[in-house]
């Protein structure tokens, strides 16, 4: 029990498919002072439900779940119950992982290595209204506020395309793939297969080859100066 004055620790619900590893994280985190495991989730829909039924005050969500993956559910989690608060806990650093999670909602990222210290400082940080971030995921998203920002979005474009759809067709005459794209747009691949479908629909278009030469023909890529 609480003593009068003393800080709550903070309720945490724990999400992984893996049954071994979440029983792991549950009994890792009983040991931890200041955290309290209210309930432990297989996938990220049961993670969505947990968090409405016992309003936790954080998640510490895997990634890589079946039925609704850790994105999905931060994403949903952030948007239908934002008093909940989202550390990611994933094997996964690589930026297709860390990017999306960062920018469905999740305040926090830890890779598995992390140890019992850093996961308190974690949880502390996002209830404070700060980043949780380990010192690896920090480096990361120095080294990418270094690189070279995206060309000008497309803002006229032809035969009805958004914005964002006449960018995704100048970066595939640029040639780059579905997940090169996403990384220079910071979304997922799914969402720029989405784009990619709706402006094939639009101009016609049946592959690459034909967007290649449709995005120059229209004027949105121009020939290298020789």
């Amino acid at each position: 029990m609480t003593e009068p004055g003393e800080k709550k620790p903070a309720r945490v619900v724990v999400a992984d498919d893996q049954t071994v590893v979440r029983e792991g994280i549950v009994m890792l985190l009983g040991l931890l002072p200041g955290l309290e495991v209210v309930g432990s989730a297989e996938d990220g829909e049961e993670a969505v439900r947990l968090v409405a039924e016992l309003a936790p005050d954080v998640v510490l969500m895997d990634l890589r779940m079946p039925r609704c993956d850790g994105v999905e559910a931060t994403r949903r989690i952030r948007s239908e119950y934002p008093g909940t608060q989202v550390v990611v806990l994933t094997t996964f650093g690589d930026d297709d992982s860390l990017f999306p999670a960062l920018h469905a909602g999740a305040r926090g990222y830890l890779t598995k290595d992390a140890g019992g210290d850093e996961i308190v400082r974690a949880v502390e940080s996002v209830l404070s209204g700060e980043a949780g971030l380990s010192p690896s995921v920090q480096r990361r998203l120095l080294e990418r506020l270094s690189e070279p920002a995206p060309a000008a979005a497309v803002t006229e474009a032809p035969d009805g395309l958004t914005a964002r759809e006449a960018e995704v067709l100048v970066l595939i005459a640029e040639g780059l793939s579905n997940q090169e794209i996403a990384r220079r747009l910071h979304v997922s691949t799914a969402t720029v297969k989405t784009h990619i479908n709706n402006l094939f629909a639009k101009t016609g278009l049946k592959d690459r080859a034909q967007a290649v030469r449709y995005a120059y023909a229209k004027g949105l890529v121009r020939p290298p100066v020789k």
